[in-house]
């Protein structure tokens, strides 16, 4: 898959931490990825199970959407889990990029309520 194909690229945040990245102007990325080096996103079809699997429970998160094609050679698609690829920034990113920013609640079951993906 090249980001060229890709419509919206995910990043789920904590909602406190985008708000900073706002008023920063620049967002380098949560725990992992400073730890890895770059800032893990999820394509449309992967972001409910990177919110299962890595923000199980987690209140007051959001879901940060943002064109592909705006990075460049700084978005690369790299194999991870199961080896599918998942685009990967290396790079800060500017908030006054993003296509729109939207509550991820969690419904009765536990699991993130994901937002209308296409806008």
């Amino acid at each position: 898959m090249s980001s060229t194909r890709a419509t919206a690229i995910y990043k789920i945040v904590p909602a406190t931490a985008w708000a900073e990245a706002e008023r920063k102007g620049a967002f380098a990325g949560a725990g992992i990825d400073l730890k890895d080096g770059y800032i893990h996103f999820s394509s449309a079809g992967q972001v409910a199970e990177t919110a299962q699997l890595h923000f199980a429970g987690q209140e007051g998160l959001v879901l940060v959407a943002l064109d592909p094609a705006l990075f460049g050679a700084a978005l690369k698609w790299e194999p991870s889990r199961g080896g599918a690829l998942f685009p990967h920034l290396y790079g800060t990113l500017d908030p006054t990029l993003i296509l729109w920013v939207k509550p991820m609640p969690l419904g009765a079951d536990g699991r993130h309520l994901l937002p209308d993906l296409t806008r």
